[in-house]
């Protein structure tokens, strides 16, 4: 854990740093504490690799919420915790000092890895009856690559602090982003798909990534409070996309960036049926003006066009708070890294 992190926590209080330290001074406790580092577990995850009850396991935990040093968070009928930035300051130098090479820690760190093991399988089950459809619709447009590379490109080397991708579905984008963020959030409403989700992070080695339930036209998260927005190939999805723009764009932080990513519009009837999508893409005109009406300001649009006629042409819009001054559209195009010499189809400005 970075020592930017032990600085946004600041100082506590003595009072409460007594607390703290009193609540990880049990052994349970310190050993949970230790297996929350490597990322976010329900109370039936760490009911099965501490081999404890449920109710011992959730009161050990409630003491840790009460302290200050875990944080909870609920997906459907499902609990699960964190290590909270809160109380960083105090816990850090505690967990990064423990000996993870000898017994009892050693040994949870197995059955963590079996937990993950047995988590993975039940994601890949999951989603292999899905996949059918995930590559069909694939089929249609442009690789995934070429995707992710435009992405990377529209984004350029500016810093990402905080991430968040709503509607994450399979975390396809977390795991592209989340490696230069210090903070990745993503957010679905669907447990099963945060599953997968999950599973896809952690094999990346991106466990410590914040994952949400919750509904993408009303995000549960503070105004203002990511750097870096992304809604990749979920509009398509919704009745009201405009709405969830809008609900995207109260997320933005001052200077803040939203990325869109989806599908031009297009005539195949089929994807209502077949995929559930209940809008046939979108003009770039139209996701810039619900940009424009939520607050932020269109850098630039580019299409990605398949080579193959019949497919599908995706689409990224780039928009950023703060853009109402002249001249500073034009430092957000040279910033974002979105040249005219795109090999897929040259790049849209618009205005």
């Amino acid at each position: 854990m970075s020592i930017e992190r032990r600085q946004e926590a600041g100082s506590i209080p003595f009072p409460e740093a007594l607390g703290v330290l009193r609540a990880a001074a049990e052994e349970t406790r310190l050993r949970i504490l230790a297996l929350l580092v490597e990322g976010e577990l329900s109370v039936s995850d760490l009911t099965d690799i501490l081999g404890q009850s449920q109710p011992r396991i959730s009161r050990h935990l409630k003491l840790l919420v009460e302290a200050g040093l875990v944080e909870r968070h609920r997906e459907g009928a499902w609990a699960f915790f964190r290590l909270s930035d809160a109380r960083a300051g105090l816990a850090d130098p505690l967990l990064s000092g423990l000996d993870r090479t000898a017994p009892p820690l050693s040994e949870d760190r197995a059955r963590l890895d079996a937990v993950r093991a047995q988590r993975a399988d039940a994601a890949t089950t999951f989603f292999a009856r899905l996949a059918p459809k995930w590559d069909e619709l694939r089929s249609l447009h442009v690789p995934e690559a070429i995707v992710e590379a435009a992405v990377l490109d529209a984004l350029g080397d500016r810093p990402i602090g905080s991430l968040i991708d709503l509607g994450t579905g399979t975390g396809r984008m977390l795991g592209l982003l989340a490696p230069r963020a210090g903070r990745a959030t993503g957010l679905d409403s669907s447990h099963a798909m945060l599953s997968v989700a999950r599973a896809n992070l952690e094999r990346q080695g991106l466990a410590r990534v914040d994952l949400r339930q919750g509904d993408i036209h009303a995000p549960p998260f503070a105004r203002a409070s990511f750097d870096l927005v992304v809604v990749h190939q979920v509009l398509h999805y919704l009745d009201d996309p405009a709405r969830a723009l809008r609900g995207a764009a109260r997320l933005v932080a001052p200077g803040g960036r939203l990325l869109v990513v989806d599908f031009a519009p297009h005539e195949l009837e089929f994807l209502r049926t077949g995929q559930a999508h209940r809008r046939l893409g979108f003009s770039a005109e139209q996701v810039s003006g619900w940009l424009a009406e939520a607050g932020l300001a269109t850098v630039a649009t580019r299409d990605l066009t398949p080579r193959e006629s019949g497919q599908l042409t995706v689409t990224l819009w780039l928009a950023q708070d703060g853009l109402a001054q002249d001249g500073l559209a034009q430092d957000g195009l040279a910033q974002d890294g979105l040249a005219d010499t795109d090999t897929e189809q040259p790049q849209r400005a618009v205005a």
